[in-house]
């Protein structure tokens, strides 16, 4: 068995093989990556949000600096912290600055209140969180501090002011119950000796479950989320010349790595950050920074194409528009292509690792009525019946999956992977899917919470 962290279920020793000679498994961490990117891209820009324009080699310097910051303040490796940001570089940075730090960051979104992040602490025994001092009206940091107050375990939350801003808890405090709080500008320390790091080691977690169900932490390791971005960046053609625009949340797996924001850092390209993904907001932006991909979920893309009269924006940069997060009428996928000027591409997947893609090759019928193929040749699906017995193509069964990317199970939940996972380590999706003649799956129905984990 490979080595991962206590309470994750690691790949049999064979498969660990497998891919590893397929050369998908390189053994490098995301953060030793991006050191290396930015040594080849340093000048170049590698995030924009709004008026801030981020180089490759000043992202690194801050991801050094936090990350010394972060230990300064007493996180150890193997930790783990719950990230709680919008889409603005302190993203980025943060995430990257606890993997060089050897924490391991928790993907939390925005929507989450104080039932479910409790959970993420409790499931995770995360040490610290990560912040704004509110959002939409809702005091974060407070319900930071009444997670505090009811464990163990958190003991370091860290806040965010964007400029200009700052919090009614100052800075550098102590509670009665012993959590400490500190700006999360203040993490700025001299770099130290890089930490030795395996990459079969987790290197996040993102959250399954959706809205209406108990979250779950789902474990990507360096090796397996790096072949991800690797991969899906490769079968877009991205190169340093795109501009990604993050419309959707960063922290979901659809906007960070499908390739998204990890893949375009690793080309050389241009991230821009939006914290709203409507198309007032967007379009101008699109237009203003030249972006070339993104990615949307269907209600946004159709609000985007009622929208193009009325926002007299230009969206002709666009090459490629990703759809995924749910299912795409047929008659919006057609519309595409003529109002924006661009290729579609259809994508379904989950955070456990499951991806599925049509390729820019395809034929139209194929991009307009499927969600194409697995992306990596050692993905194994199989379409099944209620028995588990393999249904032919063309008929409607489960879908499951495995491969160099899927999860073996969920983060210390025992009973829950006894239900998630088949004994030869097949991930049962929850979806219902056929697949065509061609290789390609047709997602025929799906529950809500499991198209929410893109």
């Amino acid at each position: 068995m490979t080595s991962m962290r206590d309470g994750c279920t690691p790949w049999p020793v064979e498969f660990v093989d497998r891919y590893r000679a397929a050369g998908h498994w390189r053994g490098a961490t995301l953060d030793d990556l991006l050191r290396d990117w930015a040594l080849q891209y340093g000048p170049r820009t590698a995030l924009v949000h709004g008026a801030t324009r981020v180089t490759y080699a000043h992202l690194n310097r801050r991801v050094d600096r936090m990350a010394a910051g972060f230990r300064l303040r007493g996180l150890r490796p193997g930790q783990r912290v719950v990230v709680q940001l919008p889409n603005v570089p302190e993203f980025v940075i943060t995430v990257f600055a606890l993997m060089r730090a050897g924490a391991v960051p928790v993907f939390c979104p925005m929507t989450h209140r104080a039932s479910q992040v409790s959970h993420l602490v409790r499931v995770g025994q995360a040490v610290g969180y990560v912040g704004l001092p509110t959002h939409q009206g809702f005091d974060l940091t407070a319900m930071a501090a009444g997670i505090a107050a009811e464990g163990p375990f958190l003991r370091r939350v860290f806040t965010f002011e964007g400029p200009g801003g700052s919090s009614p808890y100052g800075g550098f405090t102590v509670d009665p119950a012993g959590c400490h709080y500190y700006p999360l500008g203040s993490l700025d320390s001299p770099p130290e000796r890089p930490l030795a790091q395996s990459a079969d080691r987790v290197a996040f977690f993102l959250v399954s479950g959706g809205a209406a169900a108990e979250p779950a932490l789902v474990p990507r390791t360096h090796d397996d989320y790096a072949y991800q971005v690797r991969a899906a960046a490769e079968l877009v053609s991205l190169t340093g010349n795109d501009v990604y625009l993050a419309a959707l949340p960063a922290g979901t797996d659809f906007a960070f790595g499908c390739p998204g924001i990890v893949g375009t850092l690793s080309v050389g390209g241009t991230v821009v950050l939006a914290r709203d993904p409507g198309a007032a907001a967007c379009l101008p932006v699109v237009a203003r920074e030249r972006v070339t991909v993104t990615s949307l979920e269907p209600a946004a893309a159709r609000l985007w194409l009622d929208s193009l009269p009325a926002v007299r924006a230009d969206p002709g940069s666009l090459r490629l528009v990703q759809i995924g997060g749910g299912p795409v009428d047929r008659a919006t996928a057609e519309r595409v292509g003529p109002a924006l000027g661009c290729r579609l591409q259809q994508v379904f997947g989950t955070a456990e690792g499951v991806l599925t893609l049509t390729r820019p090759t395809d034929p139209d019928e194929t991009v307009l009525t499927t969600q194409g193929r697995p992306l990596s040749p050692d993905d194994e699906i199989r379409v099944v019946d209620p028995d588990g017995k393999d249904v032919p193509d063309g008929e409607s069964g489960e879908l499951l999956a495995r491969g160099p990317r899927t999860l073996r199970g969920y983060y210390r939940a025992p009973e829950r992977n006894a239900r998630s996972f088949t004994p030869d380590g097949y991930f049962r999706t929850g979806a219902l899917a056929r697949r065509t003649a061609d290789g390609c799956l047709v997602v025929t129905g799906r529950p809500e919470d499991h198209w929410s984990t893109l």
